[in-house]
């Protein structure tokens, strides 16, 4: 009997690849916001790295504010066509799309203040749909596969496609940005930016409308979806008054969330992890131009073998979560990260005496093996964040997925505003040069130094945080076994 019910209840191949799809296209555009735009704001609009920094780091903050607000707001919605999350998810999509172009095609640049401002407005904006689509889009995930093996295998599908999002860029980077020497690399190319928006605002449209209206079907579907609905509306309003919805209730929540052990653990362990990608992310673009000379096509080869490392290890982390739990994997992962940095800095001590093309062969394989360390980073702090929330779901008995993801969502795009802020400051003390096209030596080993100390140091502490997690695959199943007995009897 209960072998049918899950049966029934499970997700199906196509479910499955509908919504992890959505993942190309928001991964896709936010790699490339990511990978280019301190890049594009100091080296080719000619900005300082502290300013732009800043405005990055800002952009950032206001993407976390807004997470726990709009995930406040889809656990409130009530719709009977989309359910609490593809609604908003829609809106996104289109805004999403439109506002991507616009970033992009900044008008102004050498130095130009109102390059700054341009570029402040339209992330703000971008940040701001972003979250209409991640946060309700994450919390989808908990709603439609709530069974614990659901719930791994689905978070699989979207990492998947988001890494392969994460690979779009490099891929558009070699077609837009062709090179024709040190110094006329095609990554100072304005137009090719504008090519690859188009791109990105293409991909997101698609995904998300694959996403929403290949799930729409199974929100519709889950048991007692209309009345959980109104059973859920009931409960709101004698449990909330107006207060409820307000700004500081939503931040007390948050205060009182960290609080909790698990739950601080998970946000902290997987915030400071993503700080050693900004560092990596940010100034890499810098530090293979400028440092190793690299041509744009040997960069986009090498973001490719990077993030083709994090593809091919999705198999071997679900296959080593089966037999461990996910923490000890997920340390194990890091670890891996770690030594893949520590063979990239070696590379960079010996640029001096090889040539580019040489050099390249020997930071091929170590972005190879940090790509393998980081895979564990794109699906398990996340599986471990659902397998968090849902013990706490049925321990109050109310579903509270949307806004647990926004409070997760916020804590690492703050700390990520922080270190975007800290990053922006060091290029300007390295005495980084937009306008010279090739640097000093201090310059050179200052950008060395950021990327390699600055991503290694945040993995070391990220490992530690992350050993405080104490949920088991024990502890999980028990809750959902429950949970099924519980639905059975009703």
């Amino acid at each position: 009997m209960k072998k049918k019910q899950n049966k029934k209840n499970g997700l199906n191949l196509r479910t499955k690849i509908c919504y992890g799809v959505g993942n190309l296209g928001y991964g896709s555009m936010g790699q490339t916001v990511s990978t280019f735009i301190m890049f594009f704001g100091t080296s080719v609009l000619g900005l300082s790295g502290m300013l732009v920094g800043f405005m990055i780091a800002l952009t950032s903050l206001w993407d976390g504010l807004s997470d726990p607000i709009i995930g406040f707001l889809s656990d409130r919605t009530r719709s009977k066509v989309f359910g609490r999350r593809l609604g908003h998810m829609l809106f996104a999509s289109f805004a999403l799309a439109i506002c991507n172009i616009l970033l992009w095609l900044c008008p102004f640049g050498n130095g130009n203040p109102l390059a700054l401002l341009w570029l402040l407005v339209f992330l703000l904006l971008q940040e701001t749909f972003n979250t209409f689509f991640a946060t309700p889009y994450s919390a989808l995930c908990i709603d439609i596969a709530p069974d614990y093996n659901d719930q791994s295998k689905t978070q699989g599908y979207k990492t998947v496609f988001y890494i392969f999002g994460l690979i779009m860029p490099s891929i558009l980077m070699s077609v837009f940005m062709p090179s024709s020497g040190a110094g006329t690399q095609g990554q100072f190319n304005r137009n090719a930016y504008i090519y690859i928006a188009l791109v990105n605002s293409a991909l997101v449209l698609v995904c998300g409308l694959i996403t929403i209206f290949g799930t729409i079907k199974r929100v519709r579907s889950m048991p007692n979806y209309h009345e959980k609905l109104e059973e859920q509306e009931e409960k709101d309003k004698k449990k909330n008054n107006q207060k409820t919805h307000s700004f500081k209730k939503i931040l007390s929540g948050y205060v009182e969330t960290f609080k909790k052990k698990d739950f601080r653990t998970v946000m902290l362990g997987y915030s400071v992890s993503l700080i050693a990608t900004v560092f990596i992310t940010s100034v890499g673009m810098h530090l293979f131009t400028f440092c190793y000379h690299f041509s744009s096509m040997q960069i986009s080869v090498l973001m490719i073998c990077l993030f083709g490392g994090a593809i091919a290890s999705q198999i071997l982390w679900v296959n080593i979560v089966k037999k461990y739990d996910k923490k000890q994997t997920l340390i194990f992962a890091l670890a891996v990260l770690l030594f893949g940095i520590a063979m990239t800095s070696i590379t960079f001590l010996f640029r001096l005496y090889c040539s580019s093309d040489f050099i390249f062969w020997f930071v091929f394989p170590c972005l190879f093996i940090c790509g393998i360390g980081s895979g564990a980073l794109y699906s398990l702090p996340h599986s471990m964040y659902a397998d968090v929330v849902t013990m706490e779901q049925y321990r109050t008995g109310v579903n509270n997925a949307g806004r647990y993801t926004g409070y997760y969502t916020f804590t690492y795009n703050f700390s990520n505003s922080v270190a975007l802020l800290f990053i922006g400051l060091l290029l300007d003390l390295v005495k980084f040069d937009s306008s010279q096209p090739v640097q000093a030596l201090a310059v050179q080993n200052g950008l060395g130094r950021i990327v390699f100390f600055g991503s290694s140091i945040a993995i070391s502490i990220a490992i530690i945080i992350f050993s405080k997690y104490s949920i088991k695959r024990s502890d999980v199943l028990k809750v959902q076994i429950k949970a099924n007995e519980q639905s059975v009897k009703r």
